[in-house]
């Protein structure tokens, strides 16, 4: 069945591997316009999110889908199609913002070095039983890259693993960034609100 809908034309209901393979065999382009209209307005709303201008990000989407379309061969559906393109889409970004030298404050917390395991783990429940406007404000008050990486983590869903092949880093520099940034984020939530939440 599967290889009947390979060789057919590509229907929205179609799962993007299925679509993929069909694009592969046929290089039929609505198979291609499939895949962009499903995740054309997910990357410029990340691409938007990253680089804070509509025109770069529109720029952005459109190199990110030329991308996309000239490595569609190399996809082997290890993963899911979503967290490729999502990997695609935040790589691309980040050059983007080094090229343009905004990387200086954007990277300035980095830590390479693996977290010391005698320091104990904030718990995400420090995070996730924030109060949502409270939660919002912390992370307006918290640098961009913290932001950004516990943003991944936490509303993305972005797996450990994911986030360091992002980052170009190993999973325990990227656990100790989080470890730090939800360090920061629980201060800065006591220093915002533990008076309010007082009873």
């Amino acid at each position: 069945m599967s290889r009947a809908k390979a060789h057919g034309l590509c229907r929205p209901e179609m799962e993007d591997l299925a679509i993929i393979i069909a694009y592969r065999e046929r290089r039929n382009a609505t198979c291609f316009r499939l895949l962009h209209d499903r995740y054309a307005s997910k990357i410029y709303g990340k691409a938007l999110t990253m680089l804070k201008k509509e025109a770069s990000a529109k720029d952005a989407t459109q190199e990110i889908f030329t991308k996309i379309f000239l490595s569609l061969g190399k996809f082997q559906g290890q993963s899911k199609f979503s967290t490729w393109v999502y990997s695609v889409t935040y790589n691309y970004c980040i050059d983007l913002i080094r090229k343009e030298k905004r990387s200086r404050d954007l990277f300035a917390e980095e830590v390479e070095n693996p977290p010391d395991l005698e320091i104990e783990e904030v718990p995400d429940a420090e995070l996730t039983n924030m109060k949502v406007n409270e939660l919002r404000h912390v992370l307006r008050s918290i640098s961009d890259n913290d932001r950004r990486l516990l943003l991944l983590k936490y509303k993305d869903g972005i797996k450990i693993k994911e986030i360091a092949k992002m980052h170009g880093k190993n999973e325990s520099a990227i656990k100790m960034q989080l470890k730090r940034a939800k360090e920061k984020a629980k201060r800065k939530h006591e220093e915002l609100f533990s008076y309010t939440n007082k009873d």
